[in-house]
């Protein structure tokens, strides 16, 4: 049976690899400018065209159980850009990712749509270019038995990352329960910090996503409020992808390959769950059952929706924008830019692209 289960996840992904050697097959390159070309086939016309790629891609990723990571574990823009080194840095969390981006340390990066909202106020020079999942039950405030609602959290002692989805969402439950933050002990700490911490009982609770969620879950909390409830309150998060103007300016064709990586990614885990899991699990060091639980915490949109009107097309930037006011109100940020600094900031073309 184990052996079934391989070799199903070698013919998925041997699809996804099918669908990008289409866009790119790496067949030597010509150096310009530090850049390699990479040739692409067209299937339907069987015509060459270069593919201006760089020398390296730097990557900023996190232990989110998402397509991404089966990007990452199959090596597919490795695949796609034999001439390209592929650099994956991991990141704790998407305020980690801002400060990586400002630096230029890395062209393309996942990060949560609260700081994301927060880099586009700031000025940070980078687009939203893709979805990676709509955030549900995959991000919850969990707590100790004792405590049985948002106001016990009065006098308590709960762990976030700052700057991220979670934090967003813990100070938008607390602000829907009338709870003042001031009189919540809020601490400022790392995904794995906050199970440790959690194992050793300095904190009451923690707002956090999977797996550390899943462990602390495991472990004696109970939820309280999850992302997927302040979503029907019109507080949806999404776990975002984002790219450097600087990389979308000079290679676009390398944007477009990576969002059709992606989309393949949302592909398999929507026709193939067990396979994606098992992917998936590998990468985060945890069982085939464990991803697929965590997997169904999340909602995934394929290319062609994310282009949509409701999502990269309208709605994205609307989200962001109110997201901005909501951190401004809770004296997170400084300003809020005009309404149109977040539509710019959004663009639809490369999952339109990918999505065909």
């Amino acid at each position: 049976m184990q052996h079934q289960r391989h070799r199903r996840t070698y013919v998925a992904v041997a699809v996804i690899a099918a669908v990008l050697s289409i866009a790119a097959v790496g067949c030597g390159s010509d150096k310009s400018d530090g850049a390699s070309s990479t040739t692409a086939k067209d299937a339907s016309t069987t015509t060459t065209a270069p593919i201006k790629a760089p020398d390296k891609l730097t990557i900023a990723y996190q232990a989110i159980p998402n397509g991404d990571l089966i990007v990452k574990q199959q090596k597919l823009l490795e695949k796609a850009l034999p001439d390209t080194k592929i650099e994956w840095k991991l990141f704790d969390s998407g305020g980690s990712v801002n400060e990586a981006v400002v630096a230029g340390n890395v062209d393309l990066g996942l990060a949560g749509s609260s700081p994301v909202s927060r880099g586009i106020s700031n000025g940070i020079g980078y687009r939203v270019v893709w979805i990676h999942d709509v955030i549900g039950d995959a991000e919850a405030l969990a707590v100790k038995p004792d405590i049985k609602s948002i106001k016990d959290l009065e006098g308590k002692t709960i762990a976030t990352p700052f700057a991220s989805t979670s934090h967003f969402s813990l100070l938008a439950a607390l602000n829907n329960a009338g709870v003042d933050p001031s009189k919540v002990k809020i601490i400022d700490s790392e995904p794995d910090d906050i199970y440790a911490a959690w194992s050793r009982g300095d904190i009451d609770g923690a707002y956090v996503w999977n797996p550390n969620l899943a462990k602390i879950k495991a472990s004696g909390g109970h939820v309280l409020i999850t992302s997927a409830d302040l979503a029907k309150k019109g507080q949806t998060t999404y776990d975002l992808g984002v790219a450097s103007n600087k990389f979308l300016d000079a290679y676009p064709d390398v944007a477009n390959l990576w969002a059709k990586a992606q989309d393949q990614a949302v592909q398999l885990i929507q026709d193939n769950p067990d396979d994606a899991a098992q992917i998936i699990g590998t990468e985060l060091n945890i069982s085939t059952d464990e991803a697929k639980a965590q997997l169904g915490d999340l909602i995934f949109v394929r290319a062609k929706e994310q282009a949509g009107p409701d999502y990269l097309g309208g709605k994205l930037a609307e989200n962001l924008l109110a997201a901005a006011q909501f951190n401004k109100e809770q004296g997170e940020i400084d300003k809020v830019q005009p309404a149109s600094t977040y539509d710019e900031a959004v663009d639809n073309a490369f999952a339109k692209h990918a999505g065909g």
